[in-house]
């Protein structure tokens, strides 16, 4: 591994060497822009950000800039009368948005973008300052040669859509997601042959070589983190931040890394990487953890003097109170197994009652001095309260349930995946398996936004829409199945009739055609005892979750102790309060905070539960973490991805 780090540093010291030969330095002038720097060389600034990647969060006087020198004409950016464009300088405020600011000063955020490059790649930050064009003058874009393909080019360009082209087709022909183009084209409903749409140059398969062969330049895709890479590109963490020094910063989806040529160094040495990190092994910080667990375990709803021992029944009809037990008893689970491998921590409960006002109270009267972190309370609104108050003390908050996005906190931390999440990465996963498919999207009016979507990301395929009463017309399905190819139906519906009647004879076909049902939302309805669970595993059906079921003979320890310990087998709640209390200690002893961990490990998986931590653009940090889970014929469980 040594060996490893030595020879890249080698390779870095001379490359440095054949890059004076070939490029020169700039000393930025008091004043200057990067735009203006680029005109002076005749490159684009997004080749210039290309080499410097610091120079994104902004240049100073005096401040050094590499430049590649007879690189040719590129594109230059001129008004209609000759003069320059005209700009108003804005500072970014909290909670700003390149919508609200096209809003305010009416104009596009393609025009906000195509003055401030760097926001093609990364988000708004506060603080920072950025130019607005002004609508005076009219831009236009004006090139002395020829465009042509370049795969770090990540300006937004057009595409005129072919005949029979698919949204799948032209996200591989650029190599960029389906999610990204419909990010690019908010207006686009149905492919069309002659549309033009907005396409971004994503080809990242084909990794630019560069200098001599001694690096090549990535482009990071999104979801991607710091762990994948250094699984794709068998490197260490350490190599990959000493050539890219922005990446201190963290990584973003759209940066332009440096990777060093590994076929290189055949011989030397190789790289074992774990699909997941485990944290066990990187435990360095034996400091004991303070945290405060915030549950509404509605102590004020029991009457200490019933001497009728109702405790249990009251408890069980308390679905609030029920859900807090089961989580605090995986949270006891968890500080155990931490004090196991020498974690000391010291854990306050606190009782919230599932009231605003008693969270204020607790607020106001316990002492978080010291805090390393604050997992819950389960609400929305009361972890918001507690997240907020606590964002100028920099105390981690952690929503161990919680679906809905928040409104903007560094300190907020969601660890459950929002549902929008879990359906993207549903249509991600059909958009890598469909070339050979017949796709079938059934979905009723209680679905509609979802059909458009489906729609969108699918063009190709048939879209059968059941009736108002929930009648699904069988003559339709049979019509759109193919005995040549794999039917792969994707049914969405909140109605347990719809999904009892379409599983039901899509199950009498599964002897003639190969069928397999999907969902990219597995709502409540799929639990109605009305849905057959023999029919599911037969059609193999798919959906995304949160979480996948446990293997009891992986987790037999877990599942063994927490018998031993409470005499009832784990449930969901029980599960999960484990897994993300485990997490934040594991993290917490394996680095010097736990934003730190969060930057520098990737995806951790426990019993039921994986976490990887992405910063959202808006603050705070949000688990992408989604499984793929699929029913075989014998209703096993298993995880696709």
């Amino acid at each position: 591994m040594k060996q490893i780090a030595v020879f890249f540093l080698f390779f870095q010291m001379f490359a440095v060497q054949a890059f004076a030969q070939q490029y020169k330095y700039h000393i930025v002038k008091k004043g200057e822009t990067t735009q203006e720097i680029a005109r002076q060389y005749n490159i684009s600034e997004e080749t210039l950000f290309k080499y410097n990647p610091d120079a994104r969060r902004g240049i100073t006087p005096e401040g050094k800039l590499v430049v590649p020198v007879n690189s040719g004409s590129v594109e230059n950016v001129q008004t209609s009368g000759g003069d320059d464009q005209q700009f108003e300088i804005h500072r970014v405020k909290r909670k700003e948005t390149l919508f609200s600011l096209s809003q305010q000063y009416n104009v596009s955020i393609e025009a906000i973008k195509k003055y401030n490059k760097h926001l093609y790649s990364s988000e708004l930050r506060r603080g920072e300052r950025i130019r607005i064009p002004k609508q005076s003058a009219k831009v236009e874009v004006q090139t002395s040669t020829p465009p042509r393909s370049n795969p770090l080019d990540l300006s937004v360009k057009e595409h005129v859509v072919l005949p029979q082209e698919t949204l799948y087709g032209i996200s591989r022909k650029y190599n960029i997601t389906i999610a990204d183009l419909q990010r690019l084209n908010p207006s686009m409903e149905n492919l069309q042959p002659g549309m033009v749409i907005k396409v971004r140059n994503g080809d990242v398969e084909k990794v630019v070589d560069v200098e001599g062969n001694l690096f090549k330049y990535y482009q990071v895709q999104p979801q991607e983190t710091l762990f994948s890479l250094t699984r794709r590109f068998g490197i260490s963490r350490d190599s990959l931040e000493s050539l890219n020094p922005a990446l201190t910063d963290g990584l973003k989806s759209g940066m332009v890394l440096r990777i060093p040529n590994i076929e290189l160094a055949e011989g030397v040495g190789e790289y074992v990487v774990e699909e997941y990190v485990n944290l066990e092994r990187k435990i360095n910080n034996y400091e004991t953890k303070k945290l405060v667990v915030m549950l509404p375990f509605n102590k004020n709803k029991l009457v200490v003097n019933d001497t009728s021992n109702n405790f249990p029944e009251r408890i069980k009809k308390d679905q609030v109170m029920q859900l807090s037990l089961d989580f605090y008893s995986g949270v006891l689970m968890a500080i155990d197994s931490a004090k196991a491998k020498g974690i000391s921590s010291n854990v306050t409960f606190l009782d919230t009652e599932g009231n605003p006002g008693k969270v204020n109270v607790l607020l106001n009267t316990h002492n978080f001095n010291d805090v390393d972190a604050v997992i819950g309370p389960l609400l929305q609104s009361t972890v918001e309260t507690v997240a907020r108050s606590m964002e100028n003390r920099n105390i981690p908050v952690i929503s161990p349930l919680t679906k809905r996005e928040t409104a903007s906190l560094n300190n907020f931390l969601q660890a459950r995946p929002t549902d929008e999440m879990l359906s993207e990465a549903m249509i991600t996963y059909v958009s890598e398996h469909s070339a050979g498919k017949n796709l079938i999207i059934i979905a009723d009016g209680s679905a509609s936004e979802k059909r458009r979507r489906l729609s969108s990301a699918f063009p190709s395929a048939r879209v059968i829409t059941p009736s108002e009463g929930g009648y699904l017309n069988q003559g339709q399905v049979a019509g759109a199945l193919d005995k040549t190819r794999p039917n792969w139906v994707i049914l969405e519906s909140s109605k347990i009739g719809v999904l009892s009647n379409a599983t039901s004879y899509l199950n009498s076909l599964a002897d003639s055609y190969k069928i397999t049902l999907l969902t990219t939302d597995r709502n409540k309805s799929f639990e109605s005892d009305n849905i057959s669970n023999n029919h599911l595993g037969k059609l193999n059906f798919h959906y995304p979750s949160i979480d996948r079921a446990f293997d009891p003979e992986k987790n037999r320890n877990f599942i063994k102790k927490y018998i031993e310990k409470y005499g009832v087998t784990p449930s969901a709640a029980a599960v999960r309060g484990f897994d993300v209390t485990y997490d934040v200690l594991l993290r917490l002893a394996s680095a010097g905070n736990l934003y730190e961990s969060i930057k520098k490990d990737g995806t951790t998986q426990y019993v039921e539960n994986k976490f990887n931590y992405e910063q959202r653009p808006n603050g705070g940090y949000i688990n992408n973490s989604v499984y793929i889970l699929a029913y075989d014929r014998n209703l096993n469980l298993n995880v696709v991805r």
